[in-house]
């Protein structure tokens, strides 16, 4: 995706509310062998662009007076209840060299596993994002999770993934559950009276 972003000089509450007020949303670039550089974004795109799930887990193209760089969306704060970002940091990217960032975690055929057609089960979510390692290249949109073979009293683990080539689980050297199948106590007393 592409971001066109201005340099800005002044930093400081006051300069940061003088943009706001004209639309911008100040930001900040850092990383690499680069200083850090204050940017402003357009306010209106960037607040849309946030809605986008591909906006926070994509490498980004970031313009700024004709030239691009590669980013990573590292942090952005909201304002309490206006439809307004206040503040953007993102992070360069050198291609040759490997990033550790959060990766959208997409479950899918959770309605036909034997879990849920067979045991009338609740499947419960417990991750929703996963800690990988890996070239920007390589950095994944989402990654999906197939619930398809997930039986009652179940669960699917880290180690149970298929990751995209290249992209390798950070964990600590724990087997991390994702999603866990369960029987809702009501449903399973129903199941013994029916016995």
């Amino acid at each position: 995706m592409k971001v066109v972003a201005f340099n800005r000089t002044q930093q400081g509450t006051g300069a940061s509310r003088r943009l706001r007020n004209a639309g911008q949303t100040p930001g900040i670039i850092y990383g690499g062998a680069d200083a850090p550089q204050l940017i402003a974004l357009d306010g209106n795109a960037l607040y849309h662009a946030l809605k986008k799930e591909a906006f926070h887990g994509s490498i980004l193209d970031l313009e700024i007076e004709g030239k691009t760089q590669q980013v990573l969306l590292r942090d952005f704060q909201m304002h309490a209840y206006k439809q307004l970002v206040l503040h953007a940091d993102f992070q360069r990217v050198d291609a040759s060299k490997p990033i550790h960032t959060k990766v959208t975690l997409h479950f899918v055929n959770a309605e036909i596993s034997p879990a849920v057609k067979l045991n009338s089960a609740v499947i419960s979510h417990v991750l929703n994002e996963l800690d990988v390692a890996c070239l920007p290249g390589k950095l994944p949109e989402f990654i999906e999770v197939d619930l398809s073979k997930l039986e009652a009293g179940q669960s699917v683990h880290v180690s149970d993934l298929t990751l995209p080539e290249g992209v390798t689980a950070v964990t600590h050297g724990q087997d991390l559950t994702i999603a866990t199948s369960t029987i809702p106590r009501g449903a399973a007393s129903a199941e013994a009276a029916a016995e």
